[in-house]
């Protein structure tokens, strides 16, 4: 049954149908808030247009049933940067590579099973946007061009990665690991990717800093390299597609008077570094949920999702801003090296944490003190 309370507005309106609409909607409705997620597409997370390398750390942390999703596991990474190179390999899982609509998929039916409402292929523009509004606070989770950013003049996001990936039928020879490549001239502010998706499809992607490139031509170029090009012409190719990736966050998350949020990449929450928005915008959706809640029932501020979610993840987003100025740098081959010199690549396979670098740190840091 629905909250019953003396606020105006007893309802919550998610817009945006993807993995952390789908979760907001999903904690909003175990709480028994009434809650309706609308999106414009028929089948949301379609075309798959971003990779599916999560944490298994950080997608334990979000409650999803996702394992009916899982079509590869990874143990660690090679890092090439030039002629410099380093494996980071762990004996324990440290990644799943997931289908994306079949995560889409399991988040819907866990948001329905709960209670929520789902209303796919309805179109939205600013009108409809009020008239939901009417009745119901809203969570805009309607990704890079959020329509609700703009309509309710959110500050602007003013920081973007720009990738293309394809996806080839082949099969790498060591499955567990994916291949990172850092060249400021292929991939200027990002980096490149080879990546197995399952045991016999693999991944070709690039970013670029939006400021800098145009990821499609990025991608030809890195094909010219001997590895991609290699896969690309010994394979048939599967699909390929462009995105936006937001890597900074609006300033403001909160319209406390028009009771409106934002959460994930319509709030800029991914990871500087990678660009990986799930987790971080996976987390903001429970926080985001409880904080709506707690509005609802008590009144409570629904900045206090804001200030919960800043105070638990600024120091990681720091810290992933800090690791991609550090491989975006000139001097990031010799740190390689450096690093290697000092074990860290055993280190990060050991004790790395891909969504946590304040955990790395600490966690490295106790290593050395444990070990002279």
């Amino acid at each position: 049954m629905p909250v019953q309370c003396g606020n105006l507005r007893s309802s919550v309106a998610v817009i945006g149908a993807g993995v952390s609409g789908l979760i907001a909607a999903r904690e909003l409705a175990r709480r028994g808030i009434d809650v309706k997620v609308y999106d414009q597409k028929p089948k949301p997370g379609y075309p798959v247009r971003a990779s599916g390398i999560f944490s298994i750390s950080g997608l334990e942390g979000l409650g999803i049933g996702y394992k009916p999703a899982i079509t590869n596991t990874l143990y660690g990474a090679m890092i090439y940067v030039g002629t410099k190179k380093m494996k980071v390999l762990s004996n324990e899982p440290q990644a799943y590579v997931l289908d994306r609509l079949r995560l889409n998929e399991i988040c819907m039916e866990e948001a329905e099973k709960h209670g929520a409402s789902i209303e796919l292929g309805k179109r939205l523009d600013g009108e409809t946007l009020d008239k939901i509004h009417n009745d119901s606070i809203i969570i805009g989770a309607d990704g890079v061009p959020s329509l609700v950013a703009s309509h309710f003049h959110f500050p602007p996001i003013h920081r973007h990665i720009l990738t293309y990936r394809a996806e080839y039928g082949y099969s790498l020879e060591d499955t567990r690991l994916a291949e990172l490549y850092f060249d400021k001239k292929t991939t200027p502010g990002f980096f490149a990717w080879i990546s197995p998706e399952s045991s016999n499809v693999t991944e070709i992607a690039v970013g670029v800093d939006s400021r800098y490139g145009n990821s499609k031509s990025a991608f030809d170029k890195f094909l010219q390299k001997r590895r991609a090009r290699g896969i690309a012409l010994h394979s048939k190719q599967i699909s390929g597609s462009a995105s936006i990736i937001p890597i900074s966050l609006r300033k403001r998350l909160v319209n406390e008077r028009e009771e409106v949020l934002l959460i994930g990449d319509a709030a800029g929450q991914t990871k500087p570094s990678t660009g990986g928005g799930i987790i971080f915008g996976g987390n903001a959706a429970i926080t985001a949920a409880k904080a709506v809640a707690a509005h609802i029932r008590n009144g409570l501020p629904l900045t206090s999702y804001e200030k919960k979610w800043k105070s638990e993840f600024s120091k990681e987003i720091r810290l992933h801003e800090a690791s991609r100025r550090i491989y975006s740098s000139k001097g990031f081959g010799i740190m390689l090296l450096i690093m290697k010199d000092l074990g860290i690549d055993s280190l990060l396979g050991t004790y790395g944490n891909m969504d946590k670098p304040t955990k790395i740190v600490k966690d490295i840091i106790l290593r050395r003190k444990q070990h002279g």
